[in-house]
């Protein structure tokens, strides 16, 4: 038990970085993924024997964390709301690029399983077949989300004037 614990507190403190990235990118929330993260985690230990002889420990990883963003989702408002006793004093704004800062606003506002479909593609690297196997989807979901998606962004951040067609 003690070595199973140590193997999977080192795997945890070596990915978290990278898990809570890809968490914000779906979510557009750093104390929404830090949640997110939390719970994918504690998913991944219960489950760590089975994760831990995956050919791919990342790939385990990352699918129980994108099922744990698309069942919150799913769930009710009252999931989603968090309620302080009073806003913060100061709103600090990470300092960003302009385009990146644009790319996360259009991320944000794609549906959850297009915005899985985009993140797991193109930030992720994976392939159709595999963002299939994540997402529990045909690898023909997986293209048309992720068309679907690309096409949005595409008219969110590089909008075509009036009466011009997009070539």
């Amino acid at each position: 038990m003690a070595g199973r614990d140590a193997e999977f507190t080192a795997y945890v403190t070596a990915r978290t970085p990278w898990l809570r990235r890809v968490a914000f990118l779906l979510c557009q929330d750093w104390h929404r993924a830090d949640d997110l993260v939390q719970t994918a985690i504690t998913r991944l230990y219960v489950h760590w024997r089975r994760a831990s002889a995956a050919d791919n420990v990342d790939g385990y990883a990352r699918t129980v964390l994108v099922r744990v963003f698309l069942a919150e989702q799913r769930g009710g408002w009252r999931q989603r709301v968090r309620v302080v006793e009073r806003p913060p004093d100061v709103l600090v704004e990470p300092a960003d690029h302009a385009g990146g800062v644009d790319l996360r606003a259009a991320l944000a506002g794609l549906p959850p399983r297009q915005r899985a479909a985009v993140v797991l593609r193109f930030y992720c690297d994976l392939s159709i077949e595999q963002t299939a196997g994540v997402l529990g989807c045909s690898a023909g979901t997986v293209k048309s989300q992720t068309a679907r998606g690309l096409d949005a962004l595409r008219r969110v951040l590089d909008p075509v004037p009036e009466g011009e067609r997009r070539t």
